[in-house]
């Protein structure tokens, strides 16, 4: 099948072109292997002409990219190859290849390395992990009563107070403005029901901003808001709650963590000890969990052996 994309992401220079479209599309994804995933491939997909967009954008789905990163990828490829050969094992990986910039008026920053961050259910939890030395936590409580969760959130703020921890709030990010937080991390669902008015008074607040992405798009609509922190995932399969996106992998990760250099990374989505070191590897500059610690026998010492073992993956990686 004839892979077609519209031009709404495309460059508007003068298209690159080669002169084998289906040799080029091929060797992409002969050279990207890692970034496949099956339940979203088109095994059919073929360029519909010979440009580099057209080329870049059959990979894309031959890879298993959903349509809308797809054609992310395909735009970003023909502004790379703007300015330079085209090279099948070169991968879009700069914000510019991308058409992307940051805004002037961003959220409040972050340390760009947010260590061991932990996501928990009450402030009860917050307050075990924060004695714990968990240098960060996101209170994720879901309750019908506004009051019951003004109140959580209020505890939770209250428990870190003193502590060398940072603390965010998953949704409730006008109680977490009323509270004090230190931040609120909102997923893409969320972003839909803030208007420009509601995005103004949260900037202006303060707050720090950590903003949940599973693919390109969803990057591109984060970035264009200035977040403190991009959370990229979910890179293995988790069963915490229903995903609308299969798991992205350490491959995917690797590229998504590459292009976002600019500001902080979180990874998350299945992550215990034995996913780290690919973790690690991937260049992400932390890593949430949420299982490998709620669901151990002994909460503060699973959170110290992770703590412990990213740490020593981080020393063996710097140069």
């Amino acid at each position: 099948m004839t892979a077609r994309m519209t031009d709404a992401h495309a460059p508007t220079t003068t298209p690159t072109v080669v002169d084998d479209p289906l040799a080029a599309m091929h060797a992409i994804v002969r050279h990207h292997t890692d970034l496949f995933i099956e339940r979203d491939a088109d095994p059919d997909a073929t360029p519909a002409d010979a440009t580099v967009a057209a080329v870049a954008y059959a990979a894309a789905r031959r890879l298993g990219f959903i349509d809308a990163d797809a054609r992310y990828v395909s735009a970003a490829w023909a502004r790379r190859c703007q300015g330079r050969p085209f090279d099948p094992a070169d991968w879009p990986d700069d914000p510019a290849d991308f058409g992307w910039t940051l805004p002037t008026t961003r959220f409040a920053p972050c340390p760009r390395e947010l260590g061991l961050y932990a996501v928990l259910p009450d402030a009860a939890w917050v307050a075990r992990l924060a004695r714990a030395g968990v240098p960060t936590l996101q209170l994720r409580f879901k309750h019908p009563d506004p009051d019951r969760v003004a109140h959580e959130v209020q505890a939770a703020v209250d428990a870190v107070r003193g502590l060398p921890c940072r603390l965010f709030i998953n949704d409730h990010w006008q109680h977490a403005m009323a509270a004090g937080a230190y931040g609120v991390h909102l997923g893409q669902e969320d972003l839909d029901t803030l208007t420009p008015s509601d995005l103004d008074r949260l900037r202006d607040s303060g707050l720090r901003l950590g903003i949940s992405t599973h693919g390109y798009a969803e990057m591109a609509r984060a970035w264009a808001l200035g977040p403190s922190y991009l959370a990229l995932g979910a890179v293995f399969p988790t069963t915490l709650k229903a995903m609308p996106t299969a798991p992205q992998g350490p491959g995917r990760l690797a590229r998504y963590a590459r292009l976002a250099r600019d500001i902080p990374t979180v990874a998350i989505g299945g992550i215990g000890l034995a996913e780290l070191p690919a973790v690690a590897a991937s260049g992400v500059g932390s890593f949430a969990v949420v299982r490998a610690i709620v669901g151990a026998p002994d909460a503060p010492a699973a959170a110290a052996e992770l703590m412990q073992r990213w740490a020593t993956l981080r020393a063996d990686a710097t140069p």
